[in-house]
């Protein structure tokens, strides 16, 4: 059988690699914070459901940004340093999201929200690719950084529930301006775990074009992005539905469901299982709350969607690793982190923009996105890959 395991060692887990996690995960929090904060708080205060969908979606849109220029900022300056000053713009622009209510009733306030999240998505976009496709490698030993790199992005992924349940509560107790505050803290701290880790200086290399795919986008693994992407807008249609903590909470559950399962329940099992498992799940979670109206599926179906998610999520990375070559870890990395976050920027739009109101067709349309990421996966990608992968 085709399998494919990542062992942990417990020398990864030194002092500069818990920090480079954390920042990960406070990174990714700051951002997920404001998605029901948002949520709520735009169209209270008049944006229509489209312009609150284009609001929350903008960030994704925005991550592409300084995607080419990625590389030569790493090259020409500290980067550690271009990490930090990209965390520093993100707050600024939700420090701008908080005095944005003076323009609130003009026709510019809907354009300036939006603005706000896509600079906002170009610096996080940025600061991700830094950390996770440089930072974070450049902390761990070679033979172990395919584990360093499966670790850092089940971080990322527990900010996905724990991210808007901070948001949902700070927003209920503070309202919005208390969501913000949260947000900037958790890029605070990133800020400053990233500050404690020592790096050396390296010298640029000789080619430092200003734009360059490096780092940024991985031409070989569009396809792996595609399908990732399709998967993860569903997660962004149903963080879209009006927030509940309970639903984060389970959803948080079902993520640590799919960490025991990567370790014992697919240990050495046939590749293509995992995701065809973790797509299966995401079914019946969405099936379960379309179809059923009894309590249980409360707390079921976010588990179910949480632990098909995460194992999604972990395989597709390791395929990412995978189709690299020669030096382009980190640029499949960052091709994960674009394909995981523009799906759900997508998911958020059409979820607002189109649904609002309607959560049936909404879920209908998240089903009908499973069945066809599972023929796309089984009939075509699964098999490219393994007629492609490098490694």
């Amino acid at each position: 059988m085709h399998t494919q395991n990542t062992v942990v060692h417990i020398d990864v887990w030194h002092k500069d690699f818990w920090l480079m996690v954390m920042s990960t995960f406070l990174l990714s929090a700051s951002v997920y914070i404001q998605i029901p904060a948002l949520s709520e708080w735009l169209p209270s205060v008049g944006l229509s459901h489209v312009e609150t969908g284009a609001a929350l979606g903008a960030l994704g849109i925005g991550m592409f940004l300084f995607g080419p220029l990625c590389s030569f900022f790493v090259q020409r300056f500290r980067r550690n340093m271009v990490c930090v000053w990209a965390v520093a713009g993100m707050m600024a622009t939700e420090l701008g999201q908080m005095y944005a209510d003076r323009f609130e009733g003009s026709p510019e306030f809907a354009l300036l929200v939006i603005a706000l999240r896509f600079v906002q998505g170009a610096c996080f976009g940025l600061a991700q690719m830094v950390l996770c496709s440089t930072l974070i490698i450049d902390t761990t030993e070679s033979f172990q950084r395919t584990e360093a790199n499966h670790i850092a992005s089940w971080f990322a992924r527990f900010s996905l529930p724990l991210g808007p349940l901070a948001g949902y509560y700070s927003y209920e107790l503070t309202g919005f301006d208390g969501s913000v505050i949260a947000s900037l803290a958790c890029a605070f701290l990133a800020i400053v775990f990233i500050s404690m880790v020592k790096f050396p200086f390296k010298a640029p290399g000789e080619d430092t074009r200003l734009f360059r795919l490096d780092r940024f986008f991985l031409p070989q693994g569009t396809l792996l992005f595609a399908n990732l992407a399709v998967v993860t807008t569903v997660a962004g249609l149903l963080l879209s539905m009006p927030p509940q903590p309970l639903f984060f909470a389970m959803l948080f559950a079902g993520l640590c469901l799919a960490v025991i399962s990567g370790r014992f329940v697919f240990r050495n099992a046939e590749l293509k299982s995992e995701v065809i498992t973790g797509l299966i799940i995401m079914a019946a979670s969405v099936l379960a709350m379309l179809t059923r109206t009894q309590a249980i599926v409360s707390y079921m179906s976010p588990l179910l969607l949480g632990c098909g998610i995460g194992i999604i999520g972990a395989r597709f990375l390791l395929f990412f690793i995978k189709l690299s070559r020669h030096c382009q870890r980190g640029t499949s990395q960052s091709t994960f982190i674009l394909g995981w976050e523009s799906g759900i920027a997508i998911g958020l739009f059409v979820g607002h923009a189109a649904f609002e109101g309607s959560v049936h067709g909404l879920l209908s349309l998240a089903l009908c996105m499973l069945a066809f990421a599972f023929v796309l996966y089984n009939f075509i990608t699964h098999k490219w890959f393994m007629a492609n992968k490098n490694r």
